[in-house]
């Protein structure tokens, strides 16, 4: 009886490994100008099958600890950042690859059409980009 425990045990490791290595969980997002750790973005799998990421704790911002997003306009103007989706709409494009998204910048107040790719099962590449010209972020899982 030991023994059958121990096997499907075992046999449940790789999909456990595979639910991890999701784009799904909790992500620290990184500024690509500086490589510092700007926020923590929990990224989950909303009800039609996009992805939604929502900033749950900032790290680090030059405008104290809970900065809003000044330059944003419409119902997120002058809204605090910890709370706000910024990134929504993704759907798959490929394996491991998603698609046709919007991400926020809050800082600019900006909006671009996004795009992300699971690198591994510990970074996320996450794309903001104005017609073909893209900007990258390699995110960490937390």
């Amino acid at each position: 009886m030991k023994f059958s425990k121990w096997v499907l045990l075992l046999g449940l490791l790789p999909a456990l490994a595979f639910a991890q290595s999701g784009p799904t969980g909790r992500w620290k997002t990184i500024d690509d100008e500086t490589g510092r750790a700007k926020s923590i973005v929990e990224i989950r799998q909303l009800d039609d099958g996009s992805l939604s990421g929502t900033v749950v704790e900032i790290l680090q911002s030059d405008r104290g600890p809970n900065p809003t997003c000044e330059n944003c306009t419409g119902a997120n103007k002058d809204k605090p950042i910890q709370g706000m989706t910024i990134l929504w709409g993704l759907r798959a494009d490929g394996t491991n690859a998603w698609a046709g998204g919007t991400i926020l910048d809050p800082t600019k107040g900006k909006t671009y059409r996004s795009k992300a790719q699971l690198i591994d099962n510990n970074r996320l590449g996450v794309s903001g980009c104005v017609a073909f010209i893209c900007r990258e972020q390699v995110w960490q899982r937390e």
